[in-house]
């Protein structure tokens, strides 16, 4: 067994290689051939693990609060394990373990820290059992994939509850994910922000936890943050949002993000309310696991979001900002961040329909695209599979756009001629 372990370690370590050099990513294929040679891989790596395994699941935010708890707990002096970039189904999973292993097929690892694709957890979940999921929020997103929410909260609530002992770090400002966590029977404790931010009283964003799933009855909001999530209370049962553990205070959202909790002040580089949350995932998760986290802060300054996750980088002497949008509630996210920057700034907005994208693109029409009107937006480029789709969502809002289907193009265009402070959703 040690030997197959050892001969699935190194040909799959090869590969990785073999991908790289050949300007591929190459770890899901590295973590499909380790599993084909070993079955048993993901079940004898996970058991090296000396101290605790984190997953993080959740529609919105997973890989940038799980880079941010390995990172909080690498700052504690701490070996921990990750799939950074985000490969989060099963072959993705084996990959973070397998390309950590030494080539004896040993593991020196005190913590592992991975993302998991909530329709996934049923494939992972037989090979190790974790000992905290941090929970960030549930929101309708990729139909083609997951189908309708209560499919997605029946396979979580399936997956915790054959892992009774593992304790949920959950978002207690969703319905969705707080009622999961309360109806699995698994040990929980909340982070949220139970002061109003802002001011959405103008807001046409779809609300996908309008109504109790407890007993049906519809939620009464004192404010919402954003979508769904906020304090809410069933008008029909005694089902309410939870008393919070980690509660956000004093939030500032401009061009940085700032908070306090439990009297400790917080403040990151980058933009967009949503990366509170992430945040505030990340460090109730260091703390349930028994962290004083004396060191997050320094983390949060070292911290540089990668992945298209408010990742900016320089073009040329233009300043471009990369991040992912793929559902209403990311997308209006999105759109808020890019607002906050009220400096001359160009926009490309690049729709693809791949498999791993989504086939369904229905969902662009439940985005606020007319919030992309104000005048500093110098220019709105379309571009990707199905950029002529984009362009139709804009016009129907009479926001003009250019339409330029090569993503690439798209781009050294707008670097040569445009206001050299460029936003890429």
């Amino acid at each position: 067994m040690i030997l197959r372990r050892m001969l699935a370690i190194w040909i799959s370590k090869a590969t990785c290689v073999v991908c790289k050099l050949a300007g591929k990513q190459g770890v899901t294929l590295a973590g499909k051939i380790a599993l084909k040679i070993d079955p048993k891989i993901l079940m004898e790596l996970s058991g090296q693990v000396r101290k605790k395994i984190f997953i993080t699941c959740g529609t919105n935010g997973k890989t940038t609060t799980n880079n941010l708890l390995c990172s909080a707990i690498e700052a504690e002096g701490e070996k921990v394990i990750c799939n950074h970039t985000g490969s989060n189904m099963l072959n993705g999973v084996i990959s973070a373990f397998v390309l950590a292993a030494k080539w004896n097929g040993k593991l020196d690892a005190d913590y592992a820290c991975i993302e998991i694709d909530e329709a996934s957890t049923r494939r992972v979940f037989p090979h190790f059992k974790p000992d905290y999921m941090v929970l960030t929020n549930l929101f309708r997103d990729q139909l083609d994939r997951y189908g309708e929410i209560d499919i997605t909260m029946n396979i979580l609530k399936e997956v915790m509850q054959s892992a009774p002992k593992m304790k949920v770090i959950v978002n207690g400002d969703d319905a969705l994910s707080a009622y999961l966590a309360m109806e699995s029977g698994n040990p929980y404790v909340t982070y949220g922000i139970s002061e109003k931010v802002v001011n959405d009283k103008d807001s046409h964003e779809i609300r996908e936890g309008r109504f109790c799933k407890k007993c049906g009855a519809p939620l009464k909001y004192n404010f919402y943050h954003y979508s769904q999530l906020g304090d809410y209370a069933c008008t029909g049962c005694e089902f309410k949002r939870p008393a919070i553990v980690y509660d956000a205070s004093d939030v500032a959202v401009s061009d940085h993000l700032a908070f306090t909790v439990e009297e400790r002040h917080l403040e990151a580089n980058y933009k967009g309310f949503y990366n509170v949350y992430n945040i505030l995932a990340a460090y109730a998760g260091i703390r349930t696991a028994g962290f004083k986290a004396e060191h997050f802060m320094d983390m949060l300054k070292n911290f540089n979001p990668e992945n298209g996750r408010m990742e900016q980088f320089r073009i040329k002497g233009a300043g471009v900002t990369l991040n992912l949008a793929k559902n209403p509630a990311g997308f209006n996210q999105n759109i808020s961040a890019v607002m906050q920057d009220t400096n001359p700034k160009d926009v490309i907005i690049a729709i693809n329909d791949n498999a791993q994208d989504g086939i369904d693109i229905s969902w662009l029409w439940d985005v606020d695209f007319d919030r992309l009107g104000e005048e500093s937006i110098r220019s709105i480029t379309v571009s990707g599979i199905r950029c002529q789709d984009m362009r139709l969502r804009l016009k129907y809002v009479d926001i003009p756009s250019i339409l330029e289907s090569d993503v690439e193009k798209a781009i050294r265009d707008r670097v040569a001629d445009g206001t050299g402070n460029l936003y890429v959703l």
